[in-house]
Parts: C-alpha cells; sequence; structure tokens
C-alpha cells in the first residue's frame, strides 16, 4: 500500500532566544506526529524563522512549500494554527483555496480545521480575521512603544559614518568622525563638489560607512546633509503606513516626526553645518550644475549644442558635457557625419570658468551691467546691486572669500560656453561686452583649466 505523502510548516515571527526554541520544538512535534499516523511519511517539514506571518512575500519556506505543492509531491500539509500560517486573511483564504484546487489539503491541528472539509472555509474566515486583527494590535503596540522610547532620545536604525550605536546611544567614533569633518571642511571651507570628494576619498580608499568602496556624490551629500552630524535629530523620517505588506514610505508629514536638538555629541560644529547647508540649498542638490549648464554649451566645431553624458571609472561615475553630433553613430543618414571634436567638458571645468570671469569684473562694471541688464541681477545680488560701487565691491570681496557665487547669479549670468578643437574654449556673460577665452588641458573625467587669459 503506498503511503500518503505528508508535509508540515511551522514559523516564529522572531530570531529570539525563546522563539527560537518554539521553533525547534514545532519541527520535533511535527516530524514524531506524522510518524505515528499509519500510512503517513513525511515529506518535508518547511520552516521560516524571524519573518512576520502578515506578509508571504518574504517567507522562503512557505514559497517553497506551495512550489512543491504545485509539483505534487504531497497531498496534506500539518500546521500548528492559523497564526502560523498567516495573519493575513487574504493570503489564507487564497492559499488554502489554491491548495485545495491541487488536491492538497491544510490541516490546522489546534483550530481542528481540515480545509478539504465543507465548512472549512467559514470557520477558517472567522478565525484568520481573528488573527489578522491581532496582528493589527499588535502592531500599534509597537509603534507606540518605539514612539515613546524615541522621545526619551533613544536611537533606532543604524549608526552612520564617524558614530558608534550601542544601547540606543550614539558615541562618536574618532577614525570615522575625522573623515566626516574632513568631508564637511572640504565642501563647506574649501568649496569642492560632492562629486569631487567622491574621487578623492575614492583614489585615497578610504571605505564607506558599510565598507564598501564605492563612493558617490549622491553618498557625499547624504552625509552633509545628516543632521546627526551637528549634534540633532531626527526620527521617524520614514514610517510603515500598512501593518500587512511592512513596505516603508518616506514620512511627508503623514505623521509626525520626533526632533531632538543638541540630542548627542558632534562631529562638526554647528556654524560649519549651517554654512554647509546654505550651500545645498543654492546648489538645488546635485541638479544644479546640470541645470547651469544645459543648453548653453555649444561646439565650436560644428556649431551643435554639448549634451550630459555619464563616464564609469575607477573613481567612479562622473558627469560630462559632449557635442551631441560627437556621440551620434558614424554616419547619420543624408550623407551627414558625425562631429570629429574629441573633447569634453566636466561640470567643475565650466563652472570654474564661470567663477574666473566673474573673478575679473571690478565692481563699477557689476554696477552698469545692473542698470543696463534690469531686475535680474537684483534678484540675485540684492539691494547692494544698486547701493553703488562701494557696497557692490564689498559684496563681491565676501563672495570670493568663500569662493561660491550664488546659483542663482550664475544661472542668471551665464550666456553660453563654446568648446573648441584646439583646447580653447570662450565664456560670454549676458550685461558684460567681453569674450573670455581660456586655454584648457586634458584631465580625467573631462578638462581641467590650465591657464586662462582674457581676449577682449
Amino acid at each position: 500500500m503506498e503511503r500518503r505523502q505528508v508535509a508540515a510548516y511551522c514559523r516564529v515571527s522572531t530570531d529570539k532566544e525563546d522563539q527560537r526554541n518554539s521553533f525547534e520544538n514545532q519541527k520535533a512535534f511535527f516530524e514524531r506526529y506524522i510518524a505515528q499516523q499509519p500510512g503517513w511519511q513525511l515529506c518535508a517539514v518547511y520552516a521560516d524563522e524571524g519573518v512576520t506571518g502578515t506578509s508571504t512575500r518574504k517567507r522562503r519556506a512557505f514559497q517553497a512549500m506551495l512550489a512543491d505543492a504545485r509539483a505534487g509531491r504531497f497531498s496534506r500539509i500539518l500546521t500548528k494554527e492559523i497564526s502560523r500560517f498567516s495573519r493575513n486573511i487574504l493570503d489564507t483564504i487564497r492559499y488554502t483555496r489554491e491548495l485545495k484546487a491541487l488536491g492538497v489539503g491544510v490541516y490546522f491541528l489546534n483550530d481542528g480545521i481540515d480545509t478539504l472539509e465543507p465548512d472549512a472555509e467559514l470557520r477558517l474566515s472567522i478565525l484568520a480575521s481573528i488573527a489578522q486583527e491581532e496582528s493589527r494590535r499588535t502592531s500599534q503596540r509597537v509603534k507606540w512603544g518605539q514612539t515613546r522610547q524615541m522621545e526619551k532620545g533613544v536611537v533606532f536604525g543604524r549608526a552612520p559614518l564617524g558614530y558608534r550605536l550601542e544601547q540606543g546611544r550614539l558615541t562618536p567614533e574618532p577614525e570615522g568622525a575625522a573623515l566626516v569633518r574632513r568631508i564637511f571642511t572640504l565642501y563647506g571651507a574649501e568649496g569642492m563638489s560632492a562629486e569631487g570628494i567622491a574621487a578623492l576619498l575614492q583614489r585615497e580608499g578610504r571605505p564607506t560607512c558599510r565598507g564598501a568602496a564605492a563612493w558617490s556624490g549622491s553618498v557625499i551629500r547624504k552625509i552633509l546633509k545628516n543632521e546627526k552630524y551637528v549634534g540633532d535629530l531626527v526620527q521617524k523620517k520614514s514610517f510603515t503606513p500598512d501593518y500587512l505588506t511592512h513596505r516603508k514610505q518616506i514620512n511627508r508629514g503623514e505623521e509626525p516626526q520626533i526632533v531632538l536638538q543638541n540630542h548627542h555629541a558632534p562631529v562638526v560644529d554647528r556654524p560649519l553645518w549651517e554654512q554647509v547647508q546654505r550651500r545645498l540649498s543654492e546648489q538645488g542638490g546635485h541638479a544644479g550644475a546640470s541645470r547651469l549648464l544645459s543648453g548653453r554649451i555649444r561646439c565650436g566645431c560644428c556649431g551643435g549644442p554639448f549634451v550630459a553624458r555619464q563616464k564609469s571609472g575607477k573613481d567612479g561615475a562622473r558627469r560630462y558635457w559632449r557635442c551631441g553630433r560627437a556621440c551620434r553613430p558614424e554616419r547619420t543618414g543624408a550623407g551627414e557625419r558625425r562631429c570629429p571634436i574629441g573633447r569634453g567638458l566636466s561640470d567643475a571645468a565650466a563652472e570654474e570658468a564661470l567663477r574666473r570671469c566673474l573673478d575679473t569684473v571690478p565692481a563699477d562694471l557689476w554696477e552698469l551691467a545692473a542698470a543696463e541688464t534690469g531686475k535680474w541681477i537684483s534678484r540675485c545680488m540684492g539691494s547692494a546691486a544698486h547701493a553703488g560701487e562701494e557696497a557692490l565691491s564689498a559684496l563681491l570681496a565676501s563672495i570670493r572669500r568663500e569662493g561660491r557665487y550664488p546659483s542663482a547669479l550664475l544661472e542668471e549670468v551665464l550666456e553660453g560656453i563654446t568648446v573648441f578643437p584646439d583646447g580653447t574654449l570662450s565664456v560670454s556673460l549676458r550685461g558684460f561686452p567681453w569674450t573670455w577665452r581660456f586655454r584648457w588641458g586634458e584631465g580625467e573625467g573631462g578638462v581641467t583649466p590650465r591657464h586662462g587669459t582674457d581676449i577682449g
């Protein structure tokens, strides 16, 4: 007589010691129980450890059990109770129906329900609803408790670069803290771009917070925006709107955040932090250079526009600008060939050329430009644009000391950049009657300034 193939499923929701004991006990129980039944043979025990019952998405053993049922490996599944099988009523009904259609019955031992019986689904629906409601209440209790802990200053999540997290408390980690201070200084005090800092750290072989070697501009900006480095703490930046799916989403005001100032020892001082935040705000994040240069760079060979391109190398991905016609295939139709110019232009190189131009303009000509071009310079430079040469000189001196012009000013004043195949480029500015011409040398990721000459 052929023996009936029987499987068992068990689950615990955490990996704590008492839960692990329960987990092992469940598996041992099913092995003994099936061995004692005449005509039954144990096919497999499917076990998920440390996963929630409200979703089947991350339950690998559960998914493997379904796959084996579809393959006809067994005709019966044993499980302790409905809450072990699923705490989501829709999943419970969906999968027991599918298994029943495959000729596989599920028997819930503690609940006394066999899904092959006629009234099983009614009783299953009632008990599954109770299991789901208990899961909702548990979720609310956990969430309430975590919020109260956050209000007391307990830190949840991972420690950022430069800190240790022990028992909910952040303490500076000297080596990482020194690297963070260097990043803030390079960006805020020395005016280096996020991409430039990432390339520098990549060349030096510095590991990231998680031990990886891949630095990028976005990683640097994330560090620069992290309020923990100035000693403040903001929690509940994300939340879980649905206890069944457990998917997190960014908190855009749906739930109140927990904000605590001067919560722990800072890594950077507040003046430097505020200087960095002002610069990030002025640049509009990483899109500043793209917005500034898009549509304003022309090719001195064919007259076509330069377009943004991404280049991957040993220092990570970097954006540069190249003639759009040079990016085409060798023949583009109607006998038209691609542009032969072989030069590209990096964001940093273009911004450096623009800064050099502005550095050479005296205050009296800024005043003249303000009078000729109307309101745009007033929006960028404030009342000093019309307050006379002395006020303008003071403002320009302050800007040049910091080495950073307001991004709004750069966007308004740049008329265009032309890149020539002989290694020179020209810059023209609105309101000024000259064209600046620079000679450039090849460098990594595009071209970098070697020296500049003004051509009247």
